[in-house]
């Protein structure tokens, strides 16, 4: 294990307190968090009052989660916000109560090779080894790769392993098995969200096995709306303006889930349509 940051070690003793004492005395300096809005840009496009909340809720999750480095890997107070405030991102509307069956948030130095073991109907056991760049288990811990989360670039390209991770922890808020459908707001209904993904996901995974062209992750269609909902939620919030274009009605209907409002925020210039360019066909996640 590797050490951790001194704004980690020094708000492990308030793990426990309340939230009001946690924002009052343990504040995330000015000056870190204005660098990590610099670094990871994404975070940055939404109105003040959401920024706000976002910021409140980064320094709740740093109080509240248990980060640990391995690999030698040292944890450094940039580091554990990044990955913080990108964890906040998905709950900005609903508070880190989703998170709170798991404590651990687990950060390796890079990707990771796991054997993973299963049995067919046939009862005959199977062995294979799965690169991941991170994974979520219902009561924790969530494993990330740091390689990927500090590899901005591919964020231009709606990739992020925070994002999908903490969306998978999120899903499975309402029950252990993640199924791509999330604990849903009383103006979305069950049949509505189902109707709309699966809708997503089979044009996604019909342009693939025809060889049309497609912006979002081949990844998507991986393991039907298990993977297709943590996907489709890294590109709404890293790249949404391309999501609109290729799956409108994902992106309208994941605007009403998370109560964020990106055609104005693109309107009034808060999201820069310079970066959105388009990448083709490249896969670019590893068995997240």
């Amino acid at each position: 294990m590797g050490p951790v940051s001194a704004l980690l070690s020094r708000w492990w003793p308030v793990s426990w307190m309340p939230d009001a004492w946690v924002l009052r005395h343990r504040p995330i300096p000015e000056a870190l968090w204005q660098a990590t809005l610099r670094s990871y840009p994404f975070l940055g496009w939404r109105s003040p009052a959401r920024l706000h909340t976002l910021r409140q809720l980064t320094t709740l999750f740093l109080a509240r989660k248990q980060f640990t480095p391995l690999d030698g890997l040292t944890l450094t107070d940039e580091m554990a916000i990044a990955i913080a405030a990108q964890a906040c991102l998905p709950v900005l509307r609903w508070g880190l109560a989703p998170y709170a069956s798991f404590v651990g948030v687990v950060i390796r130095a890079d990707q990771v090779v796991a054997h993973r073991e299963w049995m067919d109907d046939a009862g005959v056991v199977h062995h294979h080894e799965e690169v991941l760049a991170g994974e979520a288990q219902p009561d924790g811990p969530i494993m990330l790769s740091w390689t990927d989360i500090h590899d901005e670039a591919r964020s231009h390209q709606g990739y992020n392993v925070v994002v999908h991770e903490f969306a998978h922890a999120l899903d499975m808020h309402n029950g252990p098995d993640a199924d791509g459908c999330p604990p849903l707001p009383r103006d979305i209904s069950r049949a509505e969200w189902l109707e709309t993904f699966w809708q997503g996901f089979d044009a996604h995974r019909n342009a693939l096995a025809h060889g049309d062209p497609t912006w979002l992750d081949p990844y998507a269609a991986s393991q039907g709306l298990v993977e297709f909902f943590p996907v489709v939620c890294e590109a709404f919030f890293t790249a949404p303006h391309q999501l609109m274009r290729e799956q409108p009605a994902v992106h309208a209907l994941l605007c009403r889930y998370f109560d964020e409002r990106m055609e104005a925020l693109y309107r009034q210039g808060r999201l820069p349509g310079a970066i959105y360019s388009g990448r083709g066909q490249e896969g670019t996640h590893v068995g997240v």
